[in-house]
Formats: C-alpha cells, structure tokens, sequence
C-alpha cells in the first residue's frame, strides 16, 4: 500500500515547488530568404516565404 503524507505541506512550500515548473519562451529561426527571425514552422510575415516559396503576397516598401 503506498504512503500517504505524515502532514500537509504549507502554502509556502507549495509555491516555492511551482515557481520551479515554469514555460520556456518559444525558440525563433532565422528566415531563409529576408533574415529575419520568425517562429519555426511559420509563414514568414515580412517577405511571405515559406521552406524557400512564396505563399504570400506582402506589400512592397
């Protein structure tokens, strides 16, 4: 049978284990085409390029 705790554990303890488990900002990639970095996977919003195609069509500047 397993064990079950002896006490409850505070809230303090609580947060101090929580504050551990956090996110990790999305890692961005350089565009192959304009340079700029861009979120992996995605179109990329200033020149329209996707894996080396044009899938937009972006407005000259």
């Amino acid at each position: 049978m397993p064990h079950e705790p002896k006490r409850r554990h505070s809230t303090e303890r609580k947060g101090q284990r929580r504050a551990a488990i956090k996110l990790n900002t999305p890692k961005g990639v350089i565009c192959a085409n304009c340079g700029k970095s861009i979120k992996a996977h995605s179109i990329c919003k200033y020149c329209g390029y996707y894996k080396g195609k044009q899938v937009l069509k972006t407005p000259k500047k």
